[in-house]
């Protein structure tokens, strides 16, 4: 892929990403962010940092299915930092309105609702990885051990997708389709790590 189209794709995943937070400032312009806009802003911010996690996580098995996907990694890590940015925002709409930045509200909701703890499980697995995101803290950390501290974002995904089947109401299943795509992708890991152990043990066994 020639650099004119990298650069192309990279000026529309920016706005694929930065659209959500364009609508929401949008509708709140045209006060039109429904009866309740705090829960509006909260489930939007959420809904765009799982989307944007689950798509993450999707790049590597899409490159090992194809090579000539292999330029979707150019894009992981804007789609991480942009799952990460909605995060925050996620997180800001509880502490700010609906905690009113009160750390005792805080800690009393967090001993109340085990979502909001889910979920904040999930934005601190996310800061590490957001800190971590540049091209020297790889070249510090090592490859390998870079490598493992970001495969935290499976477990952030998942407590995501727990954070989001713990808050909506008994019955709904509107989590199904994001909770099976995520399932998919770690069947998809799991598979492929059991072929690279069979791999590495015919090497081994070859060698002998």
């Amino acid at each position: 892929m020639n650099k004119r189209a990298i650069v192309s794709l990279k000026v529309a995943v920016w706005i694929a990403c930065l659209a959500p937070l364009g609508v929401l400032v949008y509708n709140g312009f045209q006060n039109n962010l429904g009866a309740d806009p705090t829960a509006t802003v909260t489930h939007a911010t959420g809904f765009a940092t799982l989307r944007l996690l689950v798509i993450t996580l999707a790049i590597t098995p899409l490159r090992r299915l194809s090579p000539r996907l292999s330029w979707l990694v150019r894009f992981r890590r804007v789609l991480g930092l942009f799952a990460f940015f909605y995060g925050c925002l996620h997180l800001l709409t509880w502490l700010w309105l609906y905690s009113g930045f009160s750390g005792a509200a805080m800690l009393d909701d967090l001993g109340k609702r085990r979502y909001i703890m889910a979920g904040m499980a999930a934005w601190l697995l996310l800061l590490p990885l957001a800190a971590t995101s540049t091209n020297w803290s790889i070249r510090k950390l090592g490859g390998k051990r870079w490598q493992a501290l970001h495969r935290l974002t499976y477990v952030s995904a998942i407590l995501g997708v727990i954070h989001y089947w713990w808050i909506v109401k008994s019955g709904v299943r509107t989590p199904i389709n994001i909770t099976l795509v995520l399932a998919i992708l770690l069947l998809a890991r799991m598979v492929w790590w059991m072929r690279e152990s069979v791999n590495r043990q015919a090497r081994v066994g070859s060698l002998r």
